[in-house]
């Protein structure tokens, strides 16, 4: 069976995409699979700030901080992921001689799972209960579309919102959708962002872990995992947990990123539970 690998795309300003979807087309060129998932946090800060809508964030017990999403946030969140970001991606696709194909997580319910109306925050040392979020963890993905899609020769390119179980559009971690859609087609899970993979410090790329066994992602998560990065390694966990093949945690910013990281560039989550 050919190849299908999941490249998930960071939405920070920091991430150039332009090497990203040269090295994409070139692996769908050679007849790889390929289902893009991309993030946006860049563009949906830029609308709050053209709208001047101050967006809030909220950080859970576990230490993830993340965007508290209400119902005001969750209109300018669809304008941004959907109108912007995914039409841009798949548009520079499509200039590369990709058959590109754009969709939500709610369209034909791709992405779908419990919307969760309050959140957990930790806010002065004490938890408290925030209602009125619109987000949600997805529970099952509409893998036959996305086969469906990739055996007609097409590239998904996929963006959140996710769809509840109700109709409703809800936001959701654009990393953990990446897992989920690897784990649902059994594929290899790339991530991409502006920083080279897991770091033993931060501040310094020459730290950084090459290798994660299944077994050691917790110790990963507690010892070395800090902001975003967090949710990363929480996603390799997940993905590989799914049924994933492999998952690489590497940079955006450098040639031919996503064959670079498959080579072994990057951090590298392997095992299975």
């Amino acid at each position: 069976m050919t190849e299908t690998t999941v490249v998930k795309i960071g939405g920070t300003e920091g991430v150039e995409r332009e090497a990203v979807l040269d090295d994409i087309a070139a692996r769908v060129e050679s007849g790889e699979r390929v289902v893009v998932v991309h993030g946006g946090s860049g563009a949906v800060d830029e609308l709050h700030e053209r709208l001047g809508v101050e967006p809030t964030y909220v950080e859970s017990p576990s230490g993830m901080k993340g965007r508290f999403t209400d119902e005001e946030t969750m209109e300018i969140f669809k304008m941004a992921m959907a109108g912007k970001v995914n039409t841009s991606v798949v548009e520079e696709l499509v200039s590369c001689e990709v058959d590109a194909v754009g969709l939500t997580g709610v369209d034909g319910r791709l992405l779908e799972g419990e919307h969760k109306d309050k959140v957990i925050a930790v806010e002065d040392g004490r938890k408290k209960v925030k209602r009125g979020d619109h987000s949600g963890k997805i529970e099952e993905v509409n893998d036959e579309l996305l086969s469906l899609l990739l055996d007609a020769g097409y590239t998904p390119v996929v963006g959140v919102p996710m769809v509840s179980h109700d109709g409703t559009a809800v936001n959701t971690d654009a990393d953990r959708s990446a897992a989920a859609v690897a784990g649902a087609l059994g594929a290899r899970l790339v991530v991409l962002s502006d920083i080279p993979g897991l770091l033993r410090d931060p501040d310094d790329e020459d730290t950084l872990v090459e290798t994660v066994a299944y077994d050691e992602i917790d110790d990963a998560i507690d010892e070395y995992a800090e902001g975003k990065m967090k949710k990363k390694v929480y996603a390799a966990r997940e993905a590989l947990d799914a049924g994933a093949r492999g998952v690489v945690v590497a940079s955006a910013n450098v040639e031919e990123p996503v064959t670079r990281a498959l080579d072994g560039e990057g951090t590298t989550f392997e095992g299975e539970r």
